[in-house]
């Protein structure tokens, strides 16, 4: 028998397999998750001021960063995180059973992070400006509602917490009561540092000075820049702002701009700003829009007699209006509020 011939039937090696069971399971984004969680340490940071969860079989700390990778992959209500973390790869990438993931287990840590929330927010806000480098020279802070349907009593709810209520909505429904959040975001990236829930009746005017001290315990010894709406411009924002050092800069209230001011203004006394926005950086010069500034002072009084006078910087913008099609554009009368 040569080695090319073939072996007898009865010598050849056979290769058996058998397929007991085949597991599919999504993987989606949960690797790109775990690993910014992982970088920002959110289940150690809830774990270290929520300690309640430590003996159970999953952390507070641990659910928490599996409702925030089920909100960042497949949002789902409580009750179907669980059948989400079955249907993903939950356990393979975060090393955790679905069925730990019930909504009973859910409640439990959202009700044992509740009275710390504020505090793990402004720490893992902190800890992403360290971890990945984001500048936080210019921050922007607003407030905004959201109307919900139903009764909501107000002596159904915890008076520990935001309170759903009448307010002020910005979506104009003012037959619905309302919730609202404060929201800061750094200028590089556009990345959310900082987040606060208020209740329906919450003036946004009054939120300003704890938002402002929660962003300079952010920035830490950095300098900073807080960008917000109209309504930081009060007496006692801009006196807490001018005393913790903290440069701001936001539009003018109507109401504090007399009409005689207005009219006193002309385009004579403006400079043209050498200043072209990203949409018209490829347009021919001469199609370009062309702005003007005039800057002046800005007086605040305070509600009492014994309070001193607060004069700010106070500038005035002119953006032309849109020209007609095939025209160059122009220049117009102060439209719209100065910023402080």
């Amino acid at each position: 028998m040569t080695s090319r011939s073939p072996r007898p039937r009865a010598q050849r090696q056979r290769l058996e397999v058998a397929v007991t069971s085949v597991v599919e399971k999504r993987l989606g984004a949960l690797p790109v998750a775990a690993e910014f969680l992982r970088q920002l340490d959110v289940a150690g940071i809830v774990d270290e001021v929520c300690p309640g969860g430590a003996s159970a079989l999953v952390t507070h700390g641990q659910v928490v960063e599996a409702l925030v990778a089920n909100r960042l992959t497949s949002s789902a209500p409580l009750v179907r995180v669980e059948d989400w973390a079955r249907c993903w790869a939950v356990e393979e990438v975060f090393g955790i059973e679905s069925g730990l993931l019930n909504d009973d287990r859910l409640t439990r840590a959202l009700d044992g992070i509740a009275p710390h929330l504020e505090h793990i927010a402004g720490t893992v806000g902190a800890r992403a400006i360290g971890e990945f480098g984001i500048d936080v020279a210019r921050m922007h802070w607003d407030m905004t509602s959201m109307s919900v349907h139903g009764a909501f009593p107000a002596e159904g709810q915890d008076e520990d917490f935001p309170v759903i209520g009448h307010g002020h909505p910005e979506d104009r429904r003012f037959d619905l009561k309302q919730v609202q959040a404060g929201l800061a975001v750094s200028a590089d990236g556009g990345i959310p540092l900082h987040a606060r829930v208020f209740g329906g009746g919450a003036a946004e005017v009054s939120q300003v000075v704890g938002a402002m001290k929660d962003l300079r315990a952010m920035a830490g010894e950095r300098d900073f820049l807080m960008v917000a709406g109209s309504k930081l411009v009060s007496y006692s924002n801009i006196r807490a702002l001018l005393a913790s050092g903290v440069r701001f800069i936001a539009p003018a209230p109507a109401a504090q701009v007399k009409d005689e001011v207005y009219a006193a203004l002309g385009l004579a006394q403006a400079a043209v700003v050498d200043w072209t926005p990203g949409r018209e950086a490829g347009k021919p010069a001469e199609l370009r829009e062309t702005y003007r500034v005039l800057e002046d002072a800005h007086t605040l009084t305070g509600p009492r007699k014994s309070d001193p006078p607060l004069t700010v910087r106070r500038s005035w913008s002119t953006p032309p209006p849109t020209p007609p099609a095939g025209k160059p554009p122009g220049t117009n009368a102060w439209p719209r509020p100065p910023k402080i």
